[in-house]
């Protein structure tokens, strides 16, 4: 008997009946771990409704648009760093759904710069951070996946016109950027912003996005933080 064909998890975040299994603790904004539901098919997930949005003077209302943005920058730079994320009608109103990612969660940036094995990966974060223009890259927003994959999560305050950058991560100051990291970016440069991630910007930040892409690419070196305050709080 024929074997039935495995569903994507991102086909089930999008397609399925999502039941709310909690509340996530610690968040600023109100989020939940979902179970998502299609068929035979079950997937956890990580829900965050418009309407649990604390109001920010300095960003928007529709902060899960941005956590969907940085997916679909992520998968433009190819780099695979932001779990599947994308936008639907939720138990609580429209919101963005995550793939939950099943990590060591005892790691966190703090933990992990130093392992060779995770260089290339941080180095992208660094990199990925500097285009989408993040202002709270902190260390536990770095997942270590059990499948050995480093995930960069909660990055719904992305993508401001203003320089916003605030991150943990900066311990590549100065130090060259990889060829493939300034290719990654001089292609998204010259391609321009594809459609569906276009569309979730305005056009001063889509036009600002591009140009913080030229900006790495002629790049030699990561930049370096001379005051010193370009950190999140909390830290972790």
């Amino acid at each position: 008997m024929p074997r039935a064909a495995q569903v994507a998890p991102i086909e089930v975040l999008a397609r399925g009946e999502i039941a709310v299994k909690g509340r996530l603790p610690w968040a600023s904004n109100a989020t939940f771990l979902v179970e998502v539901t299609s068929g035979r098919t079950a997937t956890l997930g990580v829900y965050k409704p418009l309407r649990g949005e604390r109001p920010l003077w300095d960003f928007p209302r529709g902060l899960y648009r941005r956590e969907v943005a940085a997916y679909l920058l992520s998968e433009v730079l190819g780099w695979g760093l932001v779990p599947p994320t994308l936008e639907r009608e939720g138990p609580y109103g429209p919101g963005s759904i995550q793939l939950f990612v099943d990590a060591e969660f005892e790691e966190h940036y703090f933990t992990l710069r130093g392992r060779p094995e995770q260089h290339t990966a941080l180095t992208r974060v660094c990199a990925f951070d500097l285009v989408a223009n993040n202002a709270d890259r902190k260390s536990g927003h770095c997942l270590l996946g059990r499948d050995g994959r480093l995930y960069a999560i909660d990055n719904g305050l992305c993508f401001h016109v203003e320089p916003k950058l605030r991150t943990v991560v900066w311990d590549f100051a100065g130090e060259l950027i990889p060829e493939d990291v300034r290719t990654a970016a001089r292609r998204l440069a010259a391609q321009g912003l594809p459609g569906p991630l276009a569309g979730l910007l305005a056009s001063e930040e889509r036009a600002a996005l591009l140009g913080r892409a030229r900006a790495l690419a002629a790049a030699e070196r990561f930049p370096e933080d001379s005051t010193g305050m370009r950190y999140p709080w909390p830290l972790v």
